[in-house]
């Protein structure tokens, strides 16, 4: 009687908003993007749909029914590609089991999700997709689908096959056992100590058929979803659950363009809500209070008022500070011979380096004497010369002026390998050496035992000085503000004594030291030959080892591969002494490639292959995508000798990372970044060093395509 009631209701409230088909006004071109789903990621409720977002999208959920709290980011990171990060907390189930770890914290399951799109929707067929919930996690969500969506007007309707946790009503037989006996069972169980991809049970066992409908409302901000659940509950983490309905119903409410609104009614007798905050990371745009492009308004010195423009007379300091404010090159150094210029700076200020180059080029047109025929310009990083640009000066000012039709200030210069000039006189140095910069932090962790969000917030001092054109001399102290740190239990290790502790104790490190000293070190850098780049460091590289060590680069210039190697000898610091040394110390380094992949345009992958911190041996594999934005999204892996069971929960090294260019985000052009990263457990294997200077990152310029 109660399941028929809630069929009654469920056709009542679609009858009063499903206009009648004679009488209904046409709508509006408007067509919907996919609206997230309970587990995030494009869906109806509890169920996914075929369904992609546009490129770029990035969501951030929150979904609350009785049993379970459901925390996800989901991103779009290429058309066919949907990606999951989700934590599930379980209301029902402490933290620790029935023991005392973990305290009264209830039970955290994180989960990785994909989803591939095999067919793109057209007029006859409907998009069809593939996907995987709870990838390499516990398993406790683990199930695999396949999805059909077809959009009839304003509805969207949704079929799909569930396997695992979306196949447990088991309304249909499972069509791979048909195949493969193999496929007709489920395996049970975790693979290692979780936190690995099991193969092994994907689309076996039972299976069930799902589908819904999501119909979108003449009035816009408005959705209504209708779905048949596939899983019977019976068998959930949170224990058995009643299910009066297999019929779920919900709406979605877009209140602004950034934020959607949650509302259903599941299994007949659970209400859920939810929230999902979204932006684009390819449509983020900019919006500066910038210094003006400069305007052509050279005179030669020929004329009568131009006499200024002699080169004995040449304002190499205006020339200096204008390259500094208006195009970005700082601490310009300049140097002439003949009738050549020679300028050497660092380009700070704009990440499209054309727009750097463009203002460049005119103040170059503007302000260059008239007898200096050549100017060579050349961007370096850390005193590293990395690209130059030669500029044709007639040929400068005829482009500047637009003297013929279709003129470019790029037909003037062109890039190529930075030259050698030691015969060159300098006419104006640059004086600032010594450089301070002050930013703020935000260190947290998810998912630990003592909390399930674990923050640190304070600020980072850093000091630079030039000790010589090829010695860098540089410090950072941290000044801790806020944190929930003294939750941390220091003998807490996450269940392995195997490997020697150089992360696991990052509670001795952070706990009750609100200054600590983060880096001081000597470095040494230089190009060593055509396309080779090198550097030796030493000092207290980071906050937990010191020691020395030294990296080799070889970068071709606009090659989408580079090749590099690092060295080091390191001792672990004192967590009881700024400057104290403990008795562990280990040789770590790597072999490493970089490869932007051509089929995905500006996705990199790094590859590191050595010894880590703790001796164990292996590679980490490092695969980012850089979107029309700027911001980076990344995720890396690593495996090495180590076993599972050693390594502990998790079972190997792995996390995921945004980098958010700072412009996106202020007033000002600026090429610095926000990085945020999440990884998911802290333990020792698969560690590396946390080396203050890349020569890959230095060297961006070599690779403009790439630009960071």
């Amino acid at each position: 009687m109660k399941q028929l009631f809630h069929y009654r209701a469920l056709g009542l409230a679609m009858a009063a908003v499903l206009p009648a088909p004679a009488f209904a006004e046409p709508l509006t071109p408007f067509v919907p993007m996919p609206s997230q789903s309970d587990f995030g990621g494009a869906g109806l409720m509890q169920m996914p749909s075929a369904r992609m977002n546009k490129e770029g999208e990035f969501s951030l959920n929150y979904f609350d029914t009785d049993q379970y709290r459901r925390y996800s980011l989901s991103l779009q990171l290429f058309p066919w590609l949907e990606t999951t990060i989700r934590y599930v907390d379980v209301r029902t189930k402490k933290y620790g089991g029935n023991g005392d770890f973990g305290g009264d914290q209830t039970l955290k399951d994180k989960g990785i999700d994909a989803k591939v799109r095999l067919l793109k929707e057209r007029q006859w067929l409907p998009e069809l997709s593939v996907g995987a919930r709870d990838l390499g996690g516990t398993g406790l969500f683990a199930s695999e689908f396949m999805a059909a969506s077809k959009r009839l007007g304003p509805l969207d309707l949704t079929l799909g096959m569930g396997w695992g946790y979306l196949g447990t009503r088991g309304n249909i037989s499972n069509p791979f056992c048909e195949v493969a006996d193999g496929f007709c069972d489920r395996p049970i169980g975790t693979l290692g100590s979780g936190g690995k991809f099991d193969a092994n049970k994907m689309f076996r066992g039972t299976a069930a058929l799902f589908g819904g409908v999501e119909y979108q409302t003449p009035w816009q901000p408005l959705r209504l979803k209708m779905e048949y659940d596939s899983n019977n509950y019976v068998n959930d983490v949170a224990g058995k659950l009643d299910v009066d309905s297999p019929i779920n119903v919900g709406a979605v409410y877009r209140a602004f363009d950034w934020l959607d609104l949650h509302a259903g009614l599941e299994r007949g007798n659970t209400f859920n809500l939810g929230i999902t905050m979204r932006t684009n990371f390819n449509e983020l745009t900019p919006s500066w209070n910038d210094v003006p492009h400069p305007e052509y308004a050279f005179r030669s010195a020929s004329t009568e008022a131009a006499s200024a423009l002699a080169p004995e007379q040449a304002d190499w300091e205006r020339l200096q500070g204008d390259l500094a404010s208006n195009a970005g090159y700082n601490n310009a150094d300049i140097y002439r011979t003949n009738n050549e210029l020679i300028i050497k700076a660092e380009q700070g200020k704009y990440r499209d380096r054309s727009e750097a180059q463009q203002r460049a080029a005119m103040l170059l047109a503007n302000q260059v004497p008239d007898d200096i025929t050549t100017v060579h310009l050349i961007e370096q990083k850390k005193s590293l010369p990395l690209t130059e640009q030669t500029f044709d000066m007639p040929a400068l000012r005829l482009a500047a002026n637009n003297a013929y039709v279709g003129a470019e200030l790029g037909d003037s210069f062109s890039t190529h390998e930075p030259g050698n000039y030691q015969s060159a006189t300098a006419v104006a140095e640059a004086n600032n050496r010594l450089r301070f910069g002050l930013s703020p932090v935000l260190q947290q962790s998810f998912g630990g035992p003592e909390s399930f969000y674990m923050y640190q917030i304070g600020l980072l001092a850093g000091a630079e000085a030039n000790v010589t054109d090829h010695w860098l001399a540089s410090a950072a102290l941290y000044v801790n503000l806020l944190d929930n740190y003294d939750k941390l239990d220091e003998g807490y290790r996450g269940g392995t004594a195997v490997l020697p502790p150089v992360r696991t104790n990052i509670r001795k490190y952070v706990k009750d030291n609100p200054v600590r000293l983060e880096n001081l070190q000597l470095t040494w850098l230089d190009r060593v030959a055509p396309n080779w780049y090198a550097q030796g460091y030493g000092g207290y590289l980071e906050l937990m080892f010191a020691g020395a060590g030294g990296e080799v680069l070889y970068r071709p210039t606009d090659t989408n591969w580079a090749l590099g190697a690092n060295a080091n000898w390191v001792k672990q610091r004192d967590y009881d002494s700024q400057i104290g040394l403990l008795d562990y110390s280990v040789n770590t380094g790597h072999v490493s490639a970089y490869y932007d992949i051509p089929g995905l345009q500006n996705t990199l992958l790094q590859v590191h292959a050595g010894q880590y911190l703790a001796g164990d041996k292996g590679a980490t594999f490092d695969i980012s995508h850089k979107f029309d934005s700027g911001i980076i999204a990344g995720a890396f892996a690593t495996f090495t000798d180590v076993s599972s069971e050693d390594f502990g929960e998790g079972s190997f090294n792995k996390g995921f990372y945004l980098s958010i260019p700072f412009d996106i985000m202020t007033l000002n052009p600026s090429t610095s970044r926000a990085n945020i990263s999440w990884v998911p457990l802290t333990r020792d294997g698969g560690q590396m060093l946390g080396r203050r200077y890349g020569l890959y990152g230095l060297t961006d310029a070599r690779a403009p395509y790439l630009g960071l």
